[in-house]
């Protein structure tokens, strides 16, 4: 399936077969996120998400920043103008569909994740970080509240540790966000893209419609009653097994060979 990618000022995109590589460009101010940047993310995630060919996205920084947050000095620009409540929209749809984007989200993370990079963190589906990674919601100190990434923070930390790190606004480094469920695994600087192929080897193995399916069966089953999604839960494996992938991967496990798109480029 060809995907048409939306033209971008503040993203450099790169396909390489079934995965894309979306790096947050930027680096002069360590890619904070202005509203053009947040609009061009989710227009890229919209681009890809029928597109089951692409099994992966990987979310990185230029210029060895992940992302210092959000951008101050277009945020005091548009408080003046009046167009705050506007940006902040644009915000929580972008978080919404990278969140629940039918593609595997490994955010590659070194340098700074702060504020709204800490978000983009908090909705990706897996996260690999330097030990030279800073990250931390520094919000507090700015006389503000991370109000649109908090329920993402949540979810992913916890209340009792998003408590801490949101009423502080520290710093902290790689070691600690593994600790405290943030990121996946840490690494040294010069380890993160050898780990970033290990996963993307390993999404090689995974039939790429039962990657989308798996993603969907999360979003509906997560804090529901076990009644309310019995017969989902029931259909959606049925009609798995009754697909051409499901009915592919048995047969390979039986005759103990590679299903055919762990061969696919």
């Amino acid at each position: 399936m060809t995907t048409t990618l939306p033209n971008t000022e503040t993203l450099a995109i790169r396909l390489d077969g079934p995965f894309a590589h979306v790096t947050l460009n930027r680096p002069d101010v360590k890619n904070a996120m202005n509203s053009q940047m947040v609009l061009e993310i989710t227009a890229v995630f919209e681009a890809l998400r029928n597109n089951r060919e692409i099994r992966a996205v990987v979310l990185a920084g230029a210029g060895g920043t992940f992302c210092a947050g959000g951008d101050i000095k277009e945020m005091a620009a548009a408080f003046q103008n009046g167009s705050l409540n506007q940006n902040s929209g644009a915000l929580d749809t972008m978080l919404r569909t990278v969140n629940q984007a039918p593609q595997v989200v490994i955010a590659r993370v070194e340098g700074a994740a702060m504020g709204g990079g800490f978000g983009l963190v908090c909705v990706s589906d897996i996260a690999i970080a330097s030990t030279e990674a800073r990250m931390g919601l520094p919000e507090v100190r700015l006389g503000l509240v991370p109000a649109l990434i908090s329920p993402y923070v949540i979810q992913r930390l916890g209340l009792t540790r998003a408590r801490e790190l949101m009423l502080t606004g520290r710093r902290f480094g790689g070691e600690e966000a593994q600790r405290c469920g943030l990121v996946h695994s840490v690494c040294l600087p010069s380890e993160l893209d050898a780990q970033i192929q290990t996963l993307l080897n390993d999404m090689r193995q995974c039939s790429p419609n039962a990657l989308a399916a798996c993603k969907r069966l999360m979003f509906t089953v997560i804090d529901q009653d076990l009644d309310a999604t019995v017969e989902f839960r029931a259909n959606l494996l049925t009609e798995l097994r009754q697909s051409e992938e499901g009915q592919e991967g048995m047969i390979a496990f039986v005759q103990k060979r590679a299903p055919r798109w762990a061969a696919e480029s």
